[in-house]
């Protein structure tokens, strides 16, 4: 740990030790997608929700995420999207991490939901936490802390983590130690996103919607080097209100279809449009449903990108279009597939729909073979990305891009 980091994480601790345990009684969600007040409170991280294996009951988790914008007021938001039956949570609780399970002395608190530290959630429901005192800064390890005294059926949470998280058997949400959390997990179970209340009112949330390129398949794990955690640190020091950045990528994702969890037009509301505080989406999918070979045209990808653009401008979302990304060298791949992702990339760029454009098929694409993954960005397997690419993408993003005019748009 640098000496700097130590640091930011004390203050923080001393920040959450100097305010007294009060929380404002919110009913806990179960149709409602956000927080009271959307401009008060702004998505720090988040990840998309799918069926993950069966709960455990009396099974202990303590979630690892990491914060893209500074607040108050820390809300997480628990779901049971994907599950057949009501889901019981108790002992909730957010800090900062130490080292591996273990927390920063002090920095823990108990959350509740409607004023009760035990909340159910019937099938297909979320909830909001109550507000947490203290502030949490900018790109902290949180600790997310939860158990399930009765799960069982099909669990709600998000595949590749690309983070190290603690399971348990019993309650040991309350202990600072790590020396009762020894098994870990590479998923996200029950938790899809935090919130928090910038200093800045004005101070907004980029959401990225998008596939394995934007979950981050193939970067290094447990060194948050996604695509979007570049971008994270870049919007930090910019010039700019969006400071917020919320990761909905889920590797294997379709447009137009479901797939590997639902379609992103049928998981749109619920990643995207109740984010709280969200401004900007950044729409970056498309190469799965080229590549699958299952009849989808441009026209009809077009058609999708069209539907997004509907609902998320009705909503009062500014949406930043990205190019499909090459994959020529995959089994998949042939001139008819290529010939789609063109159009597709044609319409992206020169159509005139979207608020902003970012071009990554031309940051990505390899100057001798266009079709082709630049060598220096391509992690072998032809379509997704090394450390390398993903700073890429990240630098691509201007950060004035996302910094759009908010309001719903006629159409």
């Amino acid at each position: 740990m640098t000496g700097r980091s130590a640091r930011v994480r004390r203050l923080a601790a001393a920040a959450l030790l100097t305010l007294a345990c009060q929380w404002a009684p919110v009913p806990a969600a179960t149709g409602a997608p956000e927080p009271a007040g959307r401009d008060a409170q702004v998505v720090t991280w988040a990840a998309s929700a799918g069926r993950l294996g069966e709960g455990t009951p009396g099974r202990g988790y303590r979630l690892i995420v990491r914060t893209s914008v500074a607040g108050s007021g820390l809300r997480v938001r628990l779901s049971n999207a994907f599950g057949d039956r009501p889901l019981t949570l108790d002992g909730v609780r957010a800090g900062l991490r130490s080292k591996g399970a273990a927390l920063v002395p002090g920095s823990d608190r108990p959350l509740t939901f409607g004023g009760a530290r035990t909340v159910t959630l019937p099938a297909g429901a979320v909830a909001w936490s109550d507000p947490l005192p203290g502030s949490v800064p900018a790109g902290a390890d949180l600790a997310v802390s939860l158990h399930t005294p009765g799960a069982a059926g099909p669990a709600t949470g998000h595949t590749l983590a690309l983070q190290t998280s603690y399971v348990t058997q019993g309650d040991h949400t309350a202990e600072t130690s790590g020396a009762n959390w020894a098994r870990t997990t590479g998923s996200w179970w029950y938790l899809d996103a935090v919130s928090v209340r910038p200093a800045d009112p004005a101070t907004g949330a980029v959401v990225v919607l998008g596939d394995s390129l934007t979950d981050g398949r193939q970067s290094t794990p447990g060194l948050d080097r996604r695509w979007t955690d570049y971008l994270a640190r870049r919007l930090r020091p910019a010039a700019t209100h969006v400071k917020g950045v919320a990761n909905e990528g889920m590797s294997g994702n379709k447009v137009l279809s479901d797939g590997a969890g639902p379609g992103a037009l049928h998981r749109l509301e619920r990643d995207v449009l109740s984010q709280p505080g969200a401004r900007t989406l950044l729409l970056f999918e498309g190469v799965n449903d080229v590549r699958a070979h299952t009849g989808v045209t441009a026209a009809g990808l077009i058609a999708g990108y069209r539907t997004i653009l509907r609902r998320a401008h009705a909503a009062g979302l500014c949406v930043v279009g990205a190019t499909v990304a090459p994959f020529a060298g995959r089994p998949e791949w042939d001139p008819a597939a290529e010939a789609v992702r063109q159009d597709v990339n044609r319409f992206v760029r020169t159509g005139g729909e979207f608020d902003a454009v970012v071009d990554f098929d031309r940051v990505l694409r390899s100057p001798r073979a266009p079709g082709h993954l630049l060598p220096a960005y391509d992690d072998g397997d032809h379509l997704h990305l090394n450390d390398a690419g993903m700073r890429a993408l990240a630098d691509a993003v201007g950060p004035h891009t996302l910094d759009c005019a908010r309001g719903p748009r006629p159409g």
